[in-house]
């Protein structure tokens, strides 16, 4: 079985990382917004943030608008192949555990 890696697996990393995937390279998105978009509040945000964030997978940018602090959000390079890497991983998983012709492969006893 393929590994899934474990930073990214947990379901509240997993729609963060997958968020910031959807961006280009390069490109971040404010953290009120993503916020806004996954429905999560502000702390849990923050918690799995800084697990990616320690893994080096996304990077957290403070700045000013005027007087306003903002914080930008941004998979860097390697978060995007962890990404790349766990979503094939997964891809093997599914495909180890199903037919070719895409039924799961399980044997069920005959009926009686």
């Amino acid at each position: 079985m393929a590994e899934l890696d474990p930073v990214i697996h947990a379901q509240a990393r997993l729609r963060i990382t997958a968020s910031l995937a959807a961006l280009g390279e390069g490109e971040s998105i404010a953290f009120p917004r993503l916020q806004e978009l996954l429905d999560m509040t502000a702390g849990n945000l923050s918690t799995h943030l800084r697990k990616l964030e320690d893994a080096h997978y996304v990077e957290v940018s403070k700045t000013y608008e005027g007087r306003v602090p903002v914080t930008y959000l941004e998979l860097t390079r390697a978060g995007r192949r962890a990404f790349e890497d766990y979503t094939d991983s997964l891809r093997r998983l599914l495909d180890e555990s199903a037919g070719h012709d895409g039924q799961v492969n399980a044997k069920v006893p005959p009926a009686g």
